[in-house]
């Protein structure tokens, strides 16, 4: 377990430079378009500014996403007892408890440390799961946190929408631009720049998101099942998660790692390629029941 939380810091350290050198790479061929230094520092100044803002408020803008309300504790007592259990099983602060208006069966824990954390479920993962099922997945978003997943997870979900939004700027830029006859060969070489930057750039987000470990759920669901002593619970849990058909209202590319199933629903993991299962942020969920089972 120490091992995964000092290999997860690592990881949102590596992130966080990937980030910045991708941000100012596209601000440096933005300025040379214009031929306006200022650009970059305004691109240096961004990545600044949207590293500080990932760390420090990715957790809400994930809840945000995600339509997440605060559970009230007397409409939801018995899911705040098993958050308060397992966080004093785990040794851990009780994280704040959300809840999202959705029947699709979900949960996930967002925030930056165990001191700043949340924990939310699905209305519908509360309708179908039983105590011990509940008990089960509490447990694994729980071990998120005491793993260190979090901050890791969640600063992805800020750092991929920025860079793509940024090339979505750079390429709009080169197409709407023009530049003197006189200055064809500086600006076919700016073209293949711009061009490899708008390609890249996506690629490496993807990759920034992919470095969050399919691991860190197989991890998770064995700390989980540690934490509550019974597997089982968290195995026919993910049998009736894998079983609802319809993807969550809010289901997003970004935030989708973050939460304990992939959120768009059991069609479009049926359809999945070869290639995308082995890009897919979640292991699949029958190798995890097995994992599960094997320590019965």
């Amino acid at each position: 377990m120490y091992t995964q939380i000092s290999i997860n810091r690592r990881r949102t350290v590596y992130m966080f430079v990937v980030f910045f050198a991708l941000i100012v790479a596209i601000g440096w061929a933005l300025s040379y378009l214009y031929d306006n230094a200022s650009i970059l520092y305004i691109a240096v100044g961004i990545a600044v500014i949207q590293s500080w803002i990932s760390y420090f408020f990715s957790d809400s803008i994930a809840l945000s996403v995600s339509g997440a309300k605060e559970a009230p504790r007397d409409q939801f007592i018995e899911l705040h007892r098993l958050v308060e259990n397992l966080a004093i099983t785990a040794g851990l602060p009780k994280p704040k408890v959300y809840v999202i208006n959705d029947p699709s069966p979900n949960a996930f824990a967002t925030g930056r440390d165990p001191k700043h954390s949340a924990v939310a479920a699905t209305t519908g993962l509360l309708d179908i799961l039983e105590k011990r099922e509940l008990e089960g997945v509490i447990a694994h978003e729980m071990a998120h946190i005491g793993n260190r997943d979090i901050l890791v997870m969640t600063v992805a979900v800020t750092l991929v929408g920025a860079i793509v939004l940024v090339s979505d700027m750079l390429t709009r830029s080169w197409f709407w631009s023009s530049r003197d006859d006189n200055d064809s060969r500086s600006a076919g070489i700016f073209a293949i720049i711009a061009i490899a930057l708008a390609i890249l750039a996506p690629l490496f987000a993807q990759l920034i998101q992919l470095a969050v470990s399919r691991k860190r759920e197989y991890l998770a669901d064995a700390t989980g099942a540690l934490m509550t002593r019974f597997p089982e619970g968290l195995a026919e849990a993910l049998r009736k998660i894998e079983q609802y058909e319809r993807p969550m209202r809010s289901a997003n590319r970004a935030t989708a790692h973050l939460f304990i199933n992939e959120p768009f629903g059991v069609q479009e993991s049926q359809s999945r390629s070869w290639l995308a299962t082995i890009f897919s942020t979640h292991p699949p969920i029958p190798d995890r029941i097995k994992k599960l089972t094997e320590m019965l």
